[in-house]
C-alpha cells in the first residue's frame, strides 16, 4: 500500500463534488479553465513545477502539466506518467436540471463524476498529496489535466505524445470498468468521418424528376457503411447524426453525417478507412459526395509490459482489500496515442460506477480511496 495517507472516501467525495459541480463541456474553454485554475492553485501550493498551455485554437481550454521538483528525491529521470481529462460531455445546465449532484446510497450522481472527473480528481489528489506529506517514489510524476480528451484529444495529443516520450510508464485513470471494476489493457482504435452529399433542388411536385435527392443517396451510403460492421473482426461502424433537406416540397440538395467506427488493429483501421473513403465521388449522375477524416485514436495493444503493470496493480488492490481483474475496451482514451508508441500503459484506474455519457452517470462513492490507494501506489513505487 502507498506510504501517502489518502483520506477517507468521504472526505474525497467531498472535494471531488466541487469538480463535479464545475460544469466543464469540451465547448467552453472558460469552464474548462476555470476548473484547472483550482487544480494548478493546489498544486502550486505544494511545490509541483507547473506548466499552463494554451490551446493555440479558438474554442478549446489549456493543457496542464504538473511535475514533481528535479531535487532529491525525485531526480530527472524516466517519469511515471498520469493523464487524465476534466471535459466532459454535457452541455451547461444539467446540474440545475435533470442531473443535479447528489447521493443516493452508495452512489454519487453529477454531470461527467464518473467519466472522468473522479479519477482525474484521484491522480490529482494523489500527485498533491505526494508532494505535501514529502513521500519518496522511485521516479518522478508528472500529471497532465488535458480540456479536449472527449473531442478527439485535438489540442492536447501533442501534449500526451512528446511527455510519454519521457515516460517510462502510463497510468490512465478513466473510469474503472463494469460490475467487477476493471482496469484496462487493451482498447480498440477509434476514428470518425463526415460525410457530406450535395445533389440538386427542384419542386417536389411540379419538376420531381429534374431533381436529385442528396437524402436518398446519403440513405445508401449510410446503409453500406452499417454494413461494413464485423463483430467477429471487432469492427463497428455508425451513423449519427444526420441532416439533410429544407422542406417537404423541396428535393433536398444537401445532407450529411457523421460516422464513427471502431477498430481492434491497424490492419483493420487501414481497410476500413479505405472501404468509406472510397464512397466519395460522383456515384450517379447529380450526386458529389465528399468524406473527410480518419483514424483519430490509433489501437492500444495488449503487450507483456502492461501485463506487468497489471500484475502489480492487482497486487496493491489485493493488499487494499479487493480484486482488479484486466479487460479490453471499444472505447477509446488517451491511453490509446501513448501505449502504440511502446510505453508501458495502464487504463481504467479510476472509480467504480456506470452511465458514462447518460443521465444516470454515477460512482460508486466508497470506493474511492481504495481505488486512488492502488493510483497513488502505482505512482509511488513504479520504478
Amino acid at each position: 500500500m502507498p506510504q501517502t495517507e489518502i483520506g477517507t472516501s468521504d472526505r474525497l467525495l467531498a472535494e471531488l463534488r466541487g469538480w463535479v459541480e464545475r460544469e466543464t463541456p469540451s465547448t467552453d474553454p472558460k469552464a474548462v479553465n476555470g476548473l484547472l485554475d483550482v487544480a494548478e492553485r493546489e498544486l502550486r501550493g505544494v511545490g509541483a513545477l507547473v506548466e499552463r498551455h494554451p490551446s493555440g485554437r479558438e474554442g478549446y481550454g489549456d493543457t496542464l502539466i504538473a511535475r514533481t521538483p528535479p531535487e532529491a528525491p525525485w531526480g530527472d529521470g524516466p517519469c511515471v506518467m498520469v493523464a487524465g481529462h476534466v471535459d466532459t460531455v454535457w452541455d451547461h445546465g444539467m446540474l440545475a436540471g435533470p442531473m443535479p449532484f447528489r447521493i443516493e446510497g452508495d452512489r454519487a450522481y453529477g454531470p461527467g463524476i464518473y467519466d472522468m472527473k473522479a479519477g482525474s480528481f484521484m491522480a490529482f489528489h494523489s500527485f498533491r498529496e505526494i508532494l505535501r506529506q514529502k513521500i519518496p517514489t522511485k521516479r518522478p510524476i508528472t500529471l497532465l489535466l488535458t480540456p479536449d480528451e472527449e473531442v478527439g484529444s485535438p489540442t492536447s495529443r501533442a501534449h500526451i505524445e512528446r511527455e510519454a516520450e519521457r515516460a517510462a510508464a502510463v497510468l490512465i485513470p478513466e473510469p474503472a470498468g463494469g460490475l467487477t471494476g476493471s482496469c484496462v489493457t487493451g482498447r480498440k482504435g477509434t476514428g470518425s468521418f463526415t460525410v457530406k452529399v450535395h445533389g440538386r433542388s427542384a419542386h417536389a411536385g411540379g419538376n420531381w424528376s429534374e431533381g436529385r435527392s442528396a437524402v436518398v443517396a446519403l440513405s445508401r451510403l449510410i446503409l453500406t457503411i452499417h454494413g461494413m460492421t464485423d463483430l467477429d473482426r471487432g469492427v463497428t461502424t455508425n451513423c449519427a447524426p444526420i441532416w439533410g433537406g429544407t422542406r417537404s416540397n423541396v428535393i433536398p440538395p444537401e445532407a450529411g453525417c457523421r460516422v464513427d467506427f471502431r477498430v481492434p488493429s491497424l490492419e483493420e483501421g487501414a481497410r476500413v478507412v479505405a472501404a468509406i473513403r472510397a464512397l466519395a465521388g460522383e456515384p450517379e449522375d447529380g450526386i458529389r459526395i465528399e468524406i473527410t477524416g480518419g483514424l483519430n485514436r490509433p489501437p492500444f495493444p495488449e503487450t507483456e509490459a502492461t501485463l506487468a503493470l497489471h500484475a502489480r496493480a492487482q497486487a496493491l488492490a489485493q493488499a487494499a482489500g479487493y480484486a482488479l481483474p484486466k479487460q479490453h475496451r471499444g472505447g477509446g482514451s488517451d491511453g490509446n496515442f501513448t501505449a502504440v508508441m511502446g510505453v508501458p500503459t495502464l487504463d481504467g484506474l479510476g472509480c467504480t460506477g456506470a452511465g458514462a455519457h447518460a443521465p444516470t452517470e454515477h460512482i460508486r462513492w466508497p470506493d474511492l480511496a481504495p481505488r486512488c490507494a492502488v493510483l497513488c501506489g502505482l505512482m509511488e513505487t513504479l520504478g
